[in-house]
């Protein structure tokens, strides 16, 4: 179930994590991050991607309250969505990389489809 790990972080922190996280996915279409926040981000990108395949202005509104730049979610609507129109989620992949350096916190890469 979404939106269960706390990810160690208060509700507000957690929640603008998670957005900026979500954006910058769909910016760039990759991110490296820790093996459980790709989980969340996972599952947060998988929503936003099933509300742009349907195009009106209630959904618009929905994808904008949660990405943090219109840019991004004009692109959401109109290059990555139709993409994936014909699939009924499955549309992010997490790949593990290994420990980090540092602390040792398990690596992973969340990527587009």
């Amino acid at each position: 179930m979404p939106g269960t790990r706390k990810l160690g972080r208060e509700t507000a922190h957690r929640t603008a994590m998670l957005r900026g996280l979500v954006t910058f996915l769909f910016e760039n279409g990759k991110i490296e991050t820790t093996v459980t926040r790709a989980k969340e981000v996972q599952s947060m990108a998988e929503k936003m991607i099933t509300i742009a395949k349907n195009d009106n202005l209630h959904n618009r509104r929905l994808a904008l309250s949660f990405i943090t730049k219109e840019g991004v979610t004009s692109k959401l609507f109109t290059e990555i969505a139709p993409k994936y129109a014909d699939r009924n989620g499955g549309c992010t992949r997490v790949v593990r990389i290994g420990p980090r350096r540092g602390d040792a916190a398990e690596m992973a890469i969340l990527e587009l489809i």
